[in-house]
């Protein structure tokens, strides 16, 4: 199965910024929805972001409205989430994945996506 690649994840102090790239050098990410999720230690996987097929729709959990931005370069392949204004309980690793649809029910269940990537490490720390 092809999976996604996700980067820039690091360490990175309360208040600071990352932003998270995800792409696949085999298939074209435009064609899917894409959704970021993350998990922390002892903690269920959780649905944070995702960007429709398109770019048109975009849907954040309430924790992060306002602090993270999703969004899609065509040309490169790839989409990112920017995370600013971080907070220690957004530590975790983040994956990206693929899907057909973008909304809060699709973002809620993870049978809806696929082609996960190994995960980025962010830490919130001071």
């Amino acid at each position: 199965q092809v999976q996604l690649v996700e980067s820039g994840g690091g360490l990175v102090q309360p208040g600071g910024s990352l932003r998270l790239s995800c792409v696949n050098s085999r298939f074209t990410l435009d064609y899917y929805a894409i959704g970021w999720f993350r998990q922390a230690p002892g903690k269920e996987r959780e649905g944070v972001s995702c960007i429709s097929s398109s770019g048109g729709s975009t849907y954040y959990i309430d924790s992060v409205k306002g602090r993270f931005t999703i969004s899609r370069d065509i040309a490169k392949n790839t989409v990112y989430l920017q995370m600013n204004s971080l907070k220690p309980e957004d530590m975790a690793v983040y994956y990206c994945a693929t899907g057909n649809e973008c909304g809060s029910a699709y973002l809620a269940s993870k049978r809806w996506w696929s082609s996960w990537g190994q995960g980025t490490q962010v830490t919130v720390s001071s």
